[in-house]
């Protein structure tokens, strides 16, 4: 599926962005525009050249992360675990329905999981980077996820949505739940939604 192209340009300011960034775990009972989950992904993973470097460093350019949209009330998506596919900035499921309650179960039970409109899950394939950097490239993984992570939240907040990150995972329940690879591991979740005013 096609998603809206990504906004490149207006809105926010990167130092209001900054300065508004907090952890919101209550959400407003509103839907996510597909646009808004779009921008989300993009700021996440998107391609923004035409030799594929992303939003996000990577070590090496070798692109560990695999990011996942998990959506239960997105406007003009059914509910269901999405793979993100930065070169044709588009969603193929994994896994239909609405997960959220089993997600949240994979959470320490954690409300705002329960409650968010959506969730974006990153995966890592460890191999990418260490294939290239040895044992180094494990830690190169996870500074990316951060570098990704740190993205989408103030993306969220540019877009007037709650977020927070989630750091309680069940990493075998999440990863079942996603329907992802053999080879890949959950390693960041965060959780969005209107904020609850």
């Amino acid at each position: 599926m096609k998603l809206p192209e990504p906004r490149c340009a207006g809105g926010m300011s990167l130092a209001q962005a900054l300065y508004e960034r907090r952890s919101i775990r209550a959400y407003a009972e509103t839907p996510l525009t597909l646009g808004d989950a779009a921008q989300l992904l993009w700021s996440a993973s998107g391609i923004t050249s035409p030799e594929g470097f992303r939003t996000t460093p990577s070590a090496g350019a070798t692109f560990p992360l695999e990011t996942y949209l998990i959506a239960g009330a997105v406007d003009g998506l059914a509910a269901g675990v999405y793979r993100y596919d930065p070169a044709a900035h588009g969603l193929n499921r994994t896994a239909a329905g609405d997960i959220r309650a089993d997600l949240a179960a994979a959470c320490m039970n954690q409300s705002c999981v329960a409650t968010c409109a959506a969730a974006i899950l990153f995966g890592a394939v460890f191999e990418r980077t260490t294939a290239k950097y040895g044992d180094m490239g494990n830690g190169f993984v996870l500074l990316e996820a951060g570098h990704a992570a740190q993205n989408v939240s103030l993306q969220a907040v540019a877009l007037g949505l709650g977020a927070v990150a989630i750091g309680a995972l069940d990493e075998q329940r999440l990863k079942s739940l996603a329907a992802m690879g053999d080879n890949e591991k959950p390693v960041y979740m965060m959780v969005f939604g209107k904020p609850n005013s």
